[in-house]
């Protein structure tokens, strides 16, 4: 590990993911985030890429006694997909039906997910698109596959993985999956992710809401932005900021100012030694 590269935070690892990017000049990009520690590292990418955020609602099946170990993952959408880990559920002794029990209650938690963070927000589209997608790191790549099975029904024009951290195994077996894999560090051995990270504190879900409102381009917002309403003309920030120049009104108040000499004028008129000296007078 010494020659790898510890990162400070995961914001820390998405602009270095997002420069190593920007060098592929990647046409009309997505960027896709696996919720939730993928989220802080994909907003910095799409907000450097000008793309994009959407998340990828994919969920992993842990061995019981093991939950950091993918056994499979199943990601949401019109047809879930399933991705069953077959060497991790040998070694572990998890069945079939142990896999697609737990299942149905990650497909429940990527619900009650999908309606907290996306609410009623409009999706960007993929088919067609380069579809970025980020997470902070890969341990066995289960999680991954699933999202990469998932993402080929929806028709993109490629599909790049973008992590900052991963096994070397990992990375090489997902480039025959992937059209792309951008992985800044391949350390070996691999321990967990968090290991790479001075601060891997666990994403809340507010923290998750806070980025999504901030990683929605504004060239993205203006195909859904409303209209403005009958009778009530654009307002024009930039006119409120520039000065406006001198009305008539303005021009009259320099010449108010040449009246106050006067003042003394009338001051020495009423002297009252001369008056008082005259009458003095034998």
């Amino acid at each position: 590990m010494n020659d790898i590269s510890i990162f400070e935070n995961r914001e820390e690892a998405g602009k270095a993911l997002a420069e190593a990017l920007r060098a592929k000049a990647l046409p009309d990009p997505v960027v896709l985030a696996l919720p939730r520690g993928g989220v802080p590292v994909a907003a910095e990418v799409a907000r450097a890429l000008n793309a994009p955020l959407d998340l990828v609602m994919v969920r992993k099946i842990g061995v019981p006694y093991q939950l950091e170990l993918a056994a499979a993952a199943v990601i949401d959408g019109e047809d879930p997909q399933l991705v069953i880990n077959e060497e991790v559920c040998a070694l572990a002794d998890v069945s079939r039906s142990e896999i697609d029990a737990m299942a149905k209650g990650e497909l429940q938690e990527i619900d009650r997910r999908t309606k907290l963070y996306l609410k009623d927000r409009p999706r960007p589209p993929i088919a067609g698109r380069s579809a970025i997608v980020v997470d902070d790191g890969i341990a066995t790549g289960t999680t991954i596959r699933a999202v990469i099975k998932a993402l080929h029904l929806k028709g993109p024009k490629s599909i790049v993985l973008a992590v900052p951290v991963a096994p070397l195994n990992a990375v090489n077996d997902l480039r025959k999956e992937a059209d792309d894999v951008v992985c800044l560090e391949t350390p070996e051995p691999f321990f967990a992710i968090g290991l790479y990270y001075r601060d891997f504190h666990q994403i809340s879900d507010e923290e998750v809401i806070r980025l999504l409102l901030i990683g929605w381009p504004e060239v993205e917002k203006a195909a859904v932005a409303a209209p403005p309403a009958k009778g009530v003309p654009p307002i024009l920030p930039e006119k409120a900021i520039v000065p406006r120049p001198p009305t008539k009104a303005a021009l009259t108040v320099p010449e108010a100012k040449p009246a106050k000499p006067a003042a003394p004028k009338r001051a020495r008129v009423k002297k009252p030694k001369r008056g008082k000296s005259d009458g003095e007078a034998p």
